[in-house]
């Protein structure tokens, strides 16, 4: 669409394909509007193209199920209002050309997809998804395309699946008039991180690509089982709230592999590659035998991915039937199974730095009986999530930016459409 039309059309933010992915609240979307606007005409500053089209693709966040993916379990996710979005045209030319806001621009001969250094970087990535796509017989071609990410890195809401999924959809709708289906676009996602060899699981590329709640089941770990949920989160009164408790990650690596490896050798001892196909009578019955060889935290964990793989298909029962109360209350049992069994709160023997255990206190102390609370993603560093009644949320952002800084808590809305075109 000419750029003169397309800035029109956006209306100050004031139109209602704006309001289905940032909500209502108008000084949002004025925000959007001038993000949208800026970046429009840095494009043609940088490409000279007038006719163009606008991508959005959403960070995402884990809501039930901590921990269950890597033993083929269940998890519940949903796209989130801080997004991605790209600005894109096509060049008429074999060259992706992108400049991505705060990094390097970049360009990438679409004659040569084979990945020979295995890292993960932009190009590598647009690279494999080019490749994947000329797979399933769709068209790839050069395009030009401005991308300016909202997706906080280090927030556990994913920047990195976002931007996957939306240059999937760049070439879906600039060249396969949007017939890409999300689904698949989330396996070519992850593809393109274990080309580079990150072999992540396929939550974070499917939440970001299908949109709204859903819930994934990896029992068949080729074909997972992607089941969006009808649920309008907008109606609760709640906002979902997402805090930076601060430490880094950098130095846990022994930290995050114990948890897979605790849990497949608690597996292995009962005679599975991993947990999933065991029950928690299973692991019960074999504590006597197997205690001494694995260890009790490897157990505790073992109980923990039990009881929240089984949470994660009531969580959705409950949301389908609208009973969002209920709902909270798994959050919170979600949260405490993380923090009692699955132990991924703070590093052992740490006692001076527990970031996110003394957030989700304060979480507790503003919430209690009134919302849910629990760790978010990885753990032991890091975010918590929380959900939180629209009369609340001034006291409880106050309250846990008062410790952890000014700027660090995010407060989101599931939004219902995943990594799209925007049309206005």
């Amino acid at each position: 669409m000419n750029i003169t039309s397309l800035i029109e059309k956006i209306n100050g933010g004031n139109n209602p394909f704006f309001k289905e992915i940032y909500g209502n609240d108008q000084a949002i979307l004025k925000e959007q509007a001038d993000r949208y606007t800026k970046y429009i005409n840095e494009f043609k500053s940088i490409y000279g193209t007038d006719d163009v089209m606008l991508l959005s693709s959403p960070g995402r966040t884990e809501v039930g199920g901590n921990h269950t993916d890597h033993q083929l379990g269940r998890v519940l996710a949903g796209a989130v209002n801080l997004d991605n979005i790209a600005v894109a045209a096509a060049n008429n030319t074999n060259t992706v050309r992108i400049t991505s806001v705060g990094f390097d621009p970049f360009e990438v001969d679409l004659s040569e997809l084979e990945v020979t250094e295995f890292k993960l970087t932009p190009g590598n990535i647009v690279r494999t998804i080019a490749k994947e796509i000329k797979a399933l017989g769709f068209e790839v071609s050069g395009f030009d395309a401005v991308i300016h990410g909202c997706v906080p890195e280090g927030s556990g809401l994913s920047s990195s699946a976002s931007f996957e999924v939306l240059i999937g959809a760049i070439f879906s709708n600039l060249f396969n008039a949007g017939k890409l289906d999300p689904v698949d676009n989330a396996k070519i996602g992850q593809k393109a991180e274990h080309a580079c060899k990150k072999f992540c699981g396929l939550m974070d590329q499917t939440a970001c690509a299908v949109g709204g709640f859903i819930t994934i089941d990896f029992a068949d770990k080729a074909n997972p089982v992607v089941k969006a949920l009808d649920f309008d989160f907008a109606k609760t009164g709640y906002s979902l709230v997402i805090t930076n408790t601060g430490g880094s990650h950098g130095g846990l690596d022994e930290e995050y592999n114990s948890l897979p490896g605790e849990m497949k050798a608690v597996a292995k001892e009962l005679g599975q590659e991993v947990l999933r196909p065991l029950s928690m009578e299973d692991v019960v019955k074999g504590i006597p035998t197997i205690r001494e060889k694995v260890g009790d935290r490897a157990i505790l964990r073992a109980i923990h991915f039990q009881s929240d793989n089984a949470r994660v298909v009531d969580q959705v029962a409950a949301l389908e039937a609208d009973k969002f109360q209920e709902f909270l209350g798994m959050v919170i049992d979600s949260g405490s199974s993380s923090y009692m069994y699955n132990q991924n709160i703070f590093v052992g023997g740490e006692t001076k730095h527990q970031n996110v255990a003394l957030a989700l206190a304060m979480s507790e102390l503003v919430l209690k009986g009134k919302g849910a609370w629990r760790v978010h993603g990885g753990g032991f560093a890091g975010t918590i999530q929380a959900f939180v009644p629209n009369d609340l949320l001034d006291e409880y952002i106050s309250t846990l930016e008062s410790v952890f800084g000014e700027g660090n808590c995010h407060k989101l809305f599931i939004r219902s459409k995943g990594a799209v075109q925007v049309k206005l």
